[in-house]
């Protein structure tokens, strides 16, 4: 199944040429367009200050940020989770840029712009003339915002996430694998991620149910 990553970052500022920063990033990883519950999650020392007016946007201060690893300790790490799939964010040429001015300075590969799937762009294509901030997706879509209090990344990418289905045709209700009130199947991970496969193991719950229902059918296939 198609993997690809959707990521978000927080900065110093708005623009990398005059000498902004990052100071977090997250990843979620998605196959089949779903989140597989991996991520990338990391705070990043900026090397300078932190003006207020962006800690008013994100929460974080200079002292927050204090003895976090340098972006080039944590580039590495980032290039292997995000591999060679799709990018997705929302802006994205924000993210984009600040991370590539921020790949050159590490004296890393930056990211191929082809890779960039902007969900911006989409949101503009499919409401065109409406608001299409990642909270204004998110109350159109009925998405939970009570713990966005701040421009958190990681949450920021968990809502994202959610958008991102919706942008995308939303969920197939009705051939979801859990039942109301369930556990969410678990997802094992035991290959290679360039062989991986997702095998889902029912809960003893979930097989009781099916076993339930079989019973109910007339010469059901499953007992032949």
């Amino acid at each position: 199944m198609k993997r690809s990553i959707l990521f978000d970052t927080e900065t110093t500022g708005l623009d990398p040429a005059t000498g902004d920063r990052v100071i977090e990033i997250a990843a979620l990883e998605l196959v089949g367009d779903l989140p597989t519950g991996r991520h990338f999650h990391v705070l990043i020392d900026p090397e300078r200050d932190v003006p207020e007016e962006a800690s008013r946007v994100h929460g974080f201060t200079l002292a927050d940020l204090q003895g976090k690893p340098k972006f080039a300790e944590v580039a590495a790490d980032f290039l292997e989770f995000v591999g060679t799939d799709p990018l997705i964010a929302h802006n994205a040429r924000f993210d984009f840029g600040f991370m590539n001015a921020e790949l050159a300075r590490a004296g890393y590969p930056t990211l191929d712009m082809s890779r960039m799937v902007d969900t911006l762009d989409m949101a503009r294509e499919r409401f065109a003339g409406m608001p299409n901030s990642l909270d204004a997706l998110c109350r159109r879509f009925g998405i939970d915002l009570s713990a966005r209090t701040t421009h958190n990344a990681l949450l920021d990418c968990k809502l994202l996430a959610e958008v991102y289905i919706e942008l995308m045709g939303g969920r197939q209700h009705g051939l979801g694998l859990v039942a109301e009130g369930g556990q969410a199947p678990t997802v094992i991970y035991d290959a290679p991620l360039e062989r991986r496969m997702i095998r889902i193991r029912p809960t003893e719950h979930e097989l009781a149910q099916h076993t339930a229902f079989v019973e109910k059918l007339k010469d059901p296939l499953w007992n032949a």
